[in-house]
């Protein structure tokens, strides 16, 4: 997964996210929600001092630019538990 920046309003409301080196502006109201990690399919015990099992995922739909006629693209965010960054999950370009 590829690290990205997400960019905030005062609020706290992510208003756009950069993903190598190009920057999307939010289009519409993020999602965000948690899952539950299966570090127990990648490792064989929780990792010492790790105690939070759970990952932030935060979908956004964004446009290239400022541009309001660019086509919408969904990215889904997976906050890291270790740095506290965010990496990109997956992007899909919405077709109409």
């Amino acid at each position: 997964m590829d690290y990205v920046v997400v960019k905030k309003s005062r609020g706290g409301v992510p208003t756009a996210v950069v993903s190598a080196g190009r920057e999307f502006a939010v289009g519409a109201e993020a999602v965000r929600w948690f899952e539950r990690v299966s570090w127990w399919e990648d490792q064989r015990r929780m990792p010492k001092g790790l105690g939070r099992v759970d990952v932030e995922v935060l979908q956004v739909q964004v446009r290239l630019g400022v541009n309001p006629r660019s086509a919408l693209t969904t990215m889904v965010l997976e906050r890291d538990g270790l740095g506290g960054g965010w990496r990109l999950r997956e992007s899909a370009a919405d077709v109409a």
